[in-house]
């Protein structure tokens, strides 16, 4: 069954099976249809988000084992509630202490049944496994490593012994397994197994082997035949080395439950058609709902600002797409090299058994593959070695991408190496051997590249309107005109009706609440940089100004926390944020001086709790308060009637402020017993009611319909219905919409049949024609008209008009 809405839970030690099943009947009351559960599989022990799964056929202990979860799908159905569940198919936990069949392997090696389970090139590490665990060099860390029984530890981590190995001295044992202990920066240029990102604490699993597949999946698919869970979904499928084989699989596995991928689309990158899925995650329609609050004028000028006074000196001006290659280079030569390493190597040996290819050397080989990855605009391509090659695949390594490649050679004759891997990165010579593995590595180190330059470097180097930086967005261009947005949903309703749509997620590095605060410096661009100025002046001096543009809006959109929470939450995320732009420190090599300096900067100004920086961005935040409100409302609004499946997150049904995990991953509290319903919970509420009673306007049958709005401020009215029987209308830019002398006469047309109840405020109505802005929007700067009427009630104390 496809869902109407999902509520998003975040499973962990604190938040057990059993605290979701204390709250079925809260979130039941809001009209949600399912739960959805971050993963449940047997994790590390403590693991606070479950995606280091370490046994696919346990249900997590220490979240109350697989009767808990029972006892919660029950809890659910009883309140007429399903469950879908968060899977992890791509990677595993590289801890051989509770990962059994990484044990096994480690101990038997290549010869080990569950061999086939890891991406290990063996001829790379001659016949061992690096693994890079050691604090420094082997030779400086021996008198921490011991033998015991039949293990070797290290600290509390511990590594089986090859079988006859135990009496050898250590020096002589550690070159007797099938692994390799070696220092952590190791990982940067030698690793030999695949991983997830560039975390070498989670290697890679080929689930697209039938047999891996099999056993990876057998719980979760026994739990779906069991009628326990309803509906999937896939953790980043862009780490497989074949996503469409393995939806496809899991579709006819599963008898076709709702399925929705993390799949990150890029600009206007269609999903692949042929994928056996129900649509995406929604990060697609997160782009373009907060894209409708975004004023291009005013982001432009915010742009002229922040290039003038706090872009990075290396950044040439403050460009998004510089700023990715840049940080694409950095990614690709670094944290990266390992896997650009085995890719060369693939590359070289195939053209070394190719009496065709045999001119091409290595070092050739090696700079196509960096200069084609950091070409490739979107995460990746989707093809085979010997399948077919989709114009979409063609486009991922477009002939622009291919001549511009060619231009880094010195050597003109030499860049013809360039052709040769865009043949094998589309599979066109063939399949097979070391051609297939070449063609799946390129792709899944396309997207490992593509995520790592620019969700963790560039969206932090690269910050004039930090609300833009949010995973497939695109902070070169934040704003989305209405029309663009309108054609969005069309295609949504027509090819994609069922999937998933979202605002806030658990990877969000801001909660939806916090961007619509953000959103509104694109109207008041001039006010803005007069309060940097004047907060310049008043706060501490910050270590780089770059620092300073983002943390103080990020202090603009986080100034309803507690004054008590202010550092405690703004510290670490903008600690964060300056270790993953790179530019002054980082995670592998942090520079403590500088680091020092940012959280004392942030202490004294953003962060603090109370004085004269605290009252600057209060007073400037109050006038802005009525118009993060249209924001907020609005796109909410948005979110809960477009077309798809709306994914709320743990707490979002109220206002919900928060920063990048893990300020965003704490154990979820529902509302006391009896606590008055704000405003977006009203909303909220009403909203979710609609949906569930409604199916067959907003379900895959329902229909998306542009409303005409006419008038000096119709660009400042968005509206659409569904299936011709509920209206959306909401308000875009309000701060400019006041600026110019409000709605002015501006009219919404609404269908020309029946009465229009207004069922966020009980007892409004309105008949079919023209309405007048000022009387749609008098209550609130949202509408939801139902042609019906509704039996859900409005938010608490909305005042009844006729």
């Amino acid at each position: 069954m496809t869902p109407s809405a999902t509520y998003r839970l975040q499973l962990q030690p604190e938040f057990p099976f059993s605290a979701a099943e204390d709250a079925v009947p809260y979130l039941a009351s809001l009209g949600v249809s399912h739960l959805h559960l971050s993963p449940v599989l047997e994790a590390v022990p403590g693991s606070l988000h479950g995606y280091d799964v370490v046994d696919h056929g346990r249900v997590r202990a220490e979240l109350g084992g697989e009767e808990g979860l029972r006892r919660l799908a029950r809890t659910a159905r009883e309140h007429g509630l399903g469950l879908v569940l968060d899977i992890v198919p791509n990677h595993m936990a590289a801890d051989p202490r509770h990962n059994h069949a990484l044990r096994e392997v480690l101990r038997e090696g290549p010869a080990s049944p569950y061999a086939r389970w890891f991406d290990v090139d063996w001829a790379a590490g001659n016949g061992r496994i690096l693994l890079p665990v050691l604090a420094g060099r082997v030779g400086d860390e021996m008198d921490r490593l011991r033998v015991d029984g039949d293990v070797l530890r290290y600290g509390e981590q511990e590594f089986p012994l090859r079988e006859g190995t135990a009496h050898l001295d250590l020096p002589e044992l550690l070159g007797a397994q099938h692994y390799r202990l070696g220092w952590w920066r190791l990982a940067r240029t030698e690793l030999n197994y695949r991983r997830f990102f560039t975390i070498s604490e989670l290697i890679g699993v080929r689930v697209e082997d039938p047999e891996v597949f099999a056993a990876s999946h057998a719980k979760i698919l026994e739990l779906v035949r069991d009628g326990v869970v309803d509906g999937l979904r896939i953790d980043h499928p862009d780490g497989l080395a074949d996503p469409d084989g393995y939806l496809e699989r899991l579709s006819v596995a599963s008898g076709g439950v709702w399925t929705v991928v993390e799949k990150i689309l890029t600009g206007p990158e269609p999903l692949p058609a042929g994928w056996a899925v129900a649509g995406t995650t929604g990060y697609d329609a997160l782009h373009r709902i907060d894209g409708l609050f975004v004023d291009p004028v005013g982001a432009t000028e915010l742009l002229g600002g922040y290039r003038e006074s706090a872009a990075p000196a290396g950044d040439r001006g403050g460009y998004w797409a510089a700023t990715v290659r840049r940080a694409a280079y950095r990614v690709v030569t670094h944290e990266l090299a390992a896997e650009t390493e085995l890719l060369t190597r693939l590359a070289s040996r195939i053209c070394a058994e190719d009496p065709a290819l045999r001119d091409h050397a290595p070092w050739a080989l090696h700079t196509a593959v960096r200069e084609l990855l950091v070409r490739v605009p979107v995460y990746r391509p989707y093809v085979t070695a010997g399948g077919p090659c989709t114009e979409t695949a063609e486009a991922a390594l477009a002939p622009v991408a291919v001549s511009d490649a060619k231009a880094a050679f010195a050597v003109r004759e030499e860049a013809s190496a360039v052709d040769v891997v865009r043949e094998l990165a589309l599979g066109r010579l063939g399949g097979g051997g070391d051609r297939a593995a070449f063609c799946a590595r390129f792709a899944q180190t396309a997207s490992a590249l593509h995520a790592k330059a620019v969700e963790d470097t560039a969206y932090y180097r690269y910050v004039p309107l930090i609300s833009a930086n949010e995973v497939g967005g695109d902070p070169g261009q934040p704003a989305v005109a209405p029309e663009a947005f309108h054609a969005f949903c069309g295609r949504l309703a027509r090819d994609w009706p069922a999937t998933g749509t979202a605002l806030t997620t658990h990877d969000t590095k801001r909660s939806a609440d916090v961007r619509a605060g953000i959103a509104v410096l694109s109207q008041c661009p001039g006010p803005w940089t007069d309060l940097v100025a004047e907060l310049t002046r008043t706060a501490p001096a910050a270590p780089d100004p770059q620092l300073a543009w983002q943390a103080w809006q990020t202090a603009v959109g986080c100034v309803g926390f507690p004054p008590d929470e202010q550092a405690r939450r703004l510290e670490p995320a903008l600690l964060k944020a300056v270790r993953e732009s790179g530019l002054f420190t980082s995670w592998t090599e942090p520079d403590p001086v500088y680091e020092r300096a940012a959280t004392d900067f942030v202490a004294a100004g953003p962060a603090a709790g109370a004085g004269p920086v605290r009252t600057l961005l209060e007073r400037f935040a109050a006038t802005l308060a009525p118009h993060v409100r249209a924001n907020t409302l609005g796109a909410a609004l948005v979110h809960l009637t477009m077309p798809g499946v709306p994914d709320l997150y743990q707490g979002t049904e109220r206002e919900y402020l928060a920063l990048v995990d893990p300020d965003n991953r704490t154990p979820f509290r529902q509302p006391p017993d009896g606590a008055p319903d704000d405003e977006k919970a009203g909303l909220t509420g009403t909203t979710l009611r609609l949906r569930r009673e409604r199916p067959e306007v907003f379900g895959e049958s329902g229909t998306y319909t542009p409303l005409a709005s006419s008038g000096p401020a119709a660009a400042h009215l968005l509206a659409f219905c569904r299936s011709g029987e509920v209206v959306t209308a909401v308000t875009r830019l309000s701060l400019r919409l006041a600026e110019s002398g409000g709605w002015r006469g501006t009219e919404l047309t609404l269908p020309d049949e029946g009465v229009w109840h207004d069922l966020l405020t009980p007892g409004r109505k309105f008949t079919g024609g023209a309405v007048r802005a000022a009387e749609l929007f008098a209550e609130r700067p949202v509408a939801l008209l139902s042609r019906s009427g509704g039996s859900g009630a409005g938010p608490a104390g909305s005042a009844g008009r006729v």
